[in-house]
Parts: C-alpha cells; structure tokens; sequence
C-alpha cells in the first residue's frame, strides 16, 4: 500500500523520529543524497498563495536532483472539469510525488486513494504537517529532544497548525496544550486522536481557554495569524475575539525561563504577536523557517524509499538511511499500468 503523508499522525513516533533524524542528516550534507536524480519530476500544486512552501519544495527538490513541476488552480483543469482522483492517475504515470497546498482536506483524501504515487499534504484547512515537522526539528535542535517537552499553543484552537500541534506533538511525546476561546477550539475528533497517540507515547493534550494557564512553565510557546486564508471576511471579528491571546513579554512570563518561542509566518506583527516577541531573544522562527527545506526534503526521501522497499522500517534504520535514498536507488513506482 502506497505511503502518504496527509496529516501528521500518518507516522509513528519512530518514523516521525527517523524522519527527523534523516533531515538533520540533510541539513548538515545538503547535496549529499539524489534519490530523485535523473531527473524525476514531482508535481507541487497550489490553491493557495505561498511563499515558504513555494520556495521549501521547489529548492528542495532540486537539491535531491529532481525537477519541481509548480502548477496551479488557475492554469489546470483540477477543482474545475478535472476531479482530484483523476487528476492524480494522470500525474501518478508521469511524477514521482504529488505536493498539495489546498483547501478541503476531503481533496487530498480523494487523491491519496487514487495513486500509487506518495502523495504529501503542504497545507489543508485541517492540518499542515510539513510545517510541524520543520517545527519539530527546530525544537529539537534548540531543546535537544521533543518527548517530555511543554509546547503551548495561544490563538486559533480550530486552525490547522493547532490541530497539527495537538497530533505531531502527541506523536512526538510532548504535551500539547492549547489556549483558545470556547468558540474555536480544535475538532473534537482531532483532540481524542491526539489523545490516544499521546497515550501511546506518553505525551498529553490539554485544551483550554485561558492562555497564561496553557503557557505556565512551557518549553515552546506558539502562535498563528488570527486570520487565516479564506477568513479575511472575519477579520474585525476575529480580531476583537482573540485580543487576549496576543503572545507579548508579559504572557512569555510565565513560560520557562529558557523558553523559545515559535511562529510559522506570515506574522501580523502587534496582533497575535508584539515584536518584541518575535524579534526578541527566545524566538527562532528564522531557523524554524529554513527547516522546512531539511525536514521536507527528507520526508520525501523516505516516503520515496519506503514506496520503493515497501519497509519503512528499514527505509529508515541508521544503516540505512543513505542508502535508499541514494542517487541510484528505485523510488516510488512511476510507470503506466497496463
């Protein structure tokens, strides 16, 4: 069965970790491994507008030898005369991987189920695991490990980096803690599979309203635009609503002492965030931005290898983390059926 990566509880704790293991491998080698030399082409699509996303996938690509195939809404036929499943047969024949930053996470269901081809989540309504796994390694690098780490998220609880917090931080053994008004708490279904990945792992999930409760004694605190692509319409609304979430030096106070603080960007500066915050001492989302290069170069390496061996396990142990993911290992099936 065809591996994918459509929401951050897709991995266990293990691959999460080798994931993150193989991408800081990448970042201190970083033209060291080609398993898309040729080059293979993996089509990266967007609905929405980007920057980090853009840039993350397109170069990384390219530094795995590959070639990046950008199309968008506005110049294919998918979400217009094409569906999702069709579009994917075509592209499975021609890519080696399909990247989607949309909308609807029903979207990147339907055309998981339609490929054989690993298909890979870049931003849904619901979640955005690629940017929790650049979060995770930068926690890492800063923290030195993540299980056992205080994370606390202040803001929109419904916003898909909040539910991708709850399920990559349970993953990882953190306890998650979310602070967001009662009107725009994370999905419930979200909350009781963070909670049973959290069981598994020893981690926890704490949702609640009052934002210096979420923060008190945290590792990581975290935030989010207010306003979200596709919310611009709410604006004023949101804006009133969330005033009492704003991470400022005073809400940093009751964090730990060396705690770091951690943003996704684009920020609205003075809302969600003072400058003083984010351009201060404890924040790292410079670093935290250039990890989504390392950490998704590296799930797609494994998600390449796995497909190709059909072990993740062994896609991923130490011994073998260079060498499916080497310039002439297979990849993931690309030829036409018959």
């Amino acid at each position: 069965m065809t591996r994918h990566f459509l929401r951050d509880d897709d991995l266990t704790q293990a691959e999460q970790s080798a994931i993150l293991d193989l991408a800081a491998r990448m970042k201190g080698d970083r033209w060291g491994q080609k398993p898309l030399a040729g080059p293979q082409s993996v089509a990266v699509i967007f609905d929405k507008s980007s920057t980090r996303t853009r840039v993350s996938f397109h170069v990384g690509i390219s530094d795995l030898g590959g070639s990046p195939l950008v199309i968008t809404t506005a110049n294919s036929q998918l979400g217009g005369k094409e569906t999702p499943s069709d579009t994917a047969r075509v592209l499975e024949r021609m890519v080696s991987a399909i990247v989607w930053r949309t909308y609807a996470q029903s979207g990147l269901e339907e055309m998981a189920a339609g490929t054989r081809v690993p298909v890979v989540n870049a931003l849904s309504d619901d979640f955005h695991p690629c940017q929790l796994l650049a979060d995770l390694l930068t926690i890492r690098e800063h923290r030195g490990t993540l299980a056992g780490q205080t994370v606390a998220f202040i803001g929109d609880g419904a916003s898909n980096m909040a539910q991708s917090y709850l399920l990559a931080g349970a993953t990882a053994g953190m306890h998650v803690r979310v602070a967001a008004p009662a009107a725009f708490s994370p999905d419930a279904g979200v909350v009781a599979d963070a909670e049973r990945r959290a069981a598994e792992t020893g981690g926890s999930v704490l949702v609640v309203t009052d934002p210096v409760a979420a923060v008190a004694g945290a590792d990581v605190v975290v935030t989010d635009t207010w306003v979200s692509m596709g919310k611009e319409d709410e604006k004023q609304a949101r804006l009133d609503t969330f005033a009492g979430y704003r991470v400022d030096d005073e809400l940093m106070g009751h964090a730990a002492d060396d705690a770091v603080f951690l943003h996704c960007l684009p920020a609205d500066r003075g809302f969600e965030v003072t400058a003083e915050v984010i351009d201060g001492p404890r924040s790292i989302i410079w670093d935290e931005a250039e990890n989504r290069l390392h950490a998704q170069k590296a799930l797609l390496a494994w998600l390449l290898a796995a497909n190709a061996t059909g072990s993740p396990v062994a896609a991923t142990s130490p011994a073998a983390a260079t060498s499916p993911v080497s310039a002439t290992s297979p990849t993931a099936p690309s030829s036409p059926t018959a």
